[in-house]
């Protein structure tokens, strides 16, 4: 089985084809350069480099969220149309599991992080558990001041991965059991997506045709927002 990944939803685009347990083909670009340009072409050179033709993918993992929402609109409107033309479906992973799954050979407790603006990140805990990684929690939004304390005084052994790491590198480095991986797995990885998502498949979990899988977005975007204020005050002005 054949399952081609796709992730967009942080300044990294990813994409990658897995094969039952072998990695064919990784592809990342770590620029700022807009998703929209460059998902299609990496998919396309991805695929002709590796002498896959799309019709051999038998399923699409995508990420989901949570992230930038127009990167997580890019990369859903192309699951939806490959899975649309080739009528195969389509695996929903989060972007806090892909990353969490990055360190699958870990013996310490992990946290992944996501820039969620206002000094707050996404987040969610997980642990090595029969050699597949286990959420802790639910997803969640919190202040990166109360998260840091939080691992702290736990006094426990914490690895903390995500984008996120490098905007608050100063506080993290503070505190003494905290330990931030290498740069390589500071992304979410479209192989790391495509394994989530083949295991899930077998399971029959997130499982979703081109119709009715949908973003994660967590919050309201800041557009959301700032209309639903700007109502408020008008409403109040009556």
């Amino acid at each position: 089985m054949k399952i081609l990944g796709i992730d967009t939803s942080t300044m990294a685009a990813n994409v990658a084809v897995l094969e039952d347990d072998k990695l064919i083909c990784e592809y990342t670009i770590n620029t700022k350069k807009t998703h929209s340009q460059k998902l299609m072409p990496m998919i396309e050179n991805m695929l002709q480099l590796s002498d896959i033709d799309i019709k051999d993918i038998d399923a699409i993992g995508v990420c989901v969220g949570p992230g930038s929402f127009t990167g997580l609109r890019i990369s859903m409107a192309t699951a939806k149309a490959i899975a649309h033309v080739n009528n195969i479906p389509i695996i929903g992973v989060n972007s806090l599991e892909i990353l969490g799954s990055n360190m699958d050979l870990c013996n310490r407790k992990i946290c992944t992080i996501l820039d969620a603006q206002r000094n707050q990140v996404y987040m969610n805990k997980y642990i090595l558990e029969d050699n597949e990684i286990k959420a802790l929690d639910d997803i969640s939004i919190v202040k990166i001041d109360d998260l840091l304390k939080e691992l702290e005084e736990t006094k426990e052994e914490w690895v903390l991965l995500g984008e996120a790491v490098y905007k608050y590198k100063d506080k993290i480095d503070a505190i003494n059991n905290i330990t931030v991986p290498s740069p390589s797995n500071n992304i979410t990885k479209a192989s790391s997506l495509c394994v989530i998502a083949r295991n899930k498949m077998k399971e029959n979990k997130n499982v979703h045709n081109c119709y009715d899988i949908n973003p994660m977005y967590i919050r309201k975007s800041q557009a959301e927002e700032q209309y639903e204020e700007k109502q408020k005050r008008l409403n109040n002005g009556k």
